[in-house]
């Protein structure tokens, strides 16, 4: 067996050292390549969340835009509003009244369903509606029409809110801005 000079052991023993340096480099270097991996992925997860919301509040937009010019168009023509209404007995005018009155409630909850206006600022709009006399006939006419929608649905949940508005506004309207639950929210 050769003997080894210091010098060559040294160069030896300094080659193993730079080899485990460089294998743990590259193993903790695959640990942080492998966790910036996840991070990127965890950000791109959280990218397709916010846009497939983004895309659901546009379909809704697009939807209500279209009920709007229906509408719009029910209000214009009676031919089309005796279509577009469920509602019987009425006048010519009284219908587009009632058409109207249905319009403007829908732009209230869509405002709050794409996040234009919170809960509390929806609260607002609907005291203030509330208060108008034909939107109160509209309302107790189309009482039918709200019990069929899911109870846990945020049009039933806001009818409700309305339900109690219109009681308590017909008890003591000079108080009106008070009118109603608190602004605790819609799953409350």
């Amino acid at each position: 067996m050769a003997t080894q000079t210091p010098a060559v052991r040294r160069s030896r023993i300094g080659s193993a050292v730079a080899s485990g340096r460089d294998l743990m480099r590259a193993f903790f270097a695959r640990g942080s390549r492998r966790r910036r991996q996840e991070d990127v992925l965890l950000e791109l997860l959280g990218q397709l969340r916010l846009m497939t919301e983004e895309i659901h509040r546009a379909n809704l937009i697009q939807q209500y835009r279209l009920t709007l010019e229906q509408m719009d168009r029910a209000i214009d023509d009676p031919s089309l509003a005796d279509a577009a209404s469920t509602l019987t007995g009425l006048s010519e005018v009284k219908r587009r009244q009632m058409i109207f009155a249905n319009r403007e409630y829908g732009i209230l909850l869509m405002a709050h369903q794409v996040g234009i206006c919170d809960w509390e600022e929806l609260l607002g709009h609907l005291r203030v509606l509330c208060r108008n006399q034909l939107f109160a006939e509209y309302w107790d006419r189309t009482d039918e029409h709200r019990r069929s929608l899911p109870p846990d649905s945020l049009e039933a949940r806001v009818g409700a809110v309305v339900d109690v508005m219109i009681e308590e506004l017909a008890d003591g309207p000079e108080e009106w801005w008070i009118v109603g639950p608190s602004a605790a929210g819609p799953d409350s």
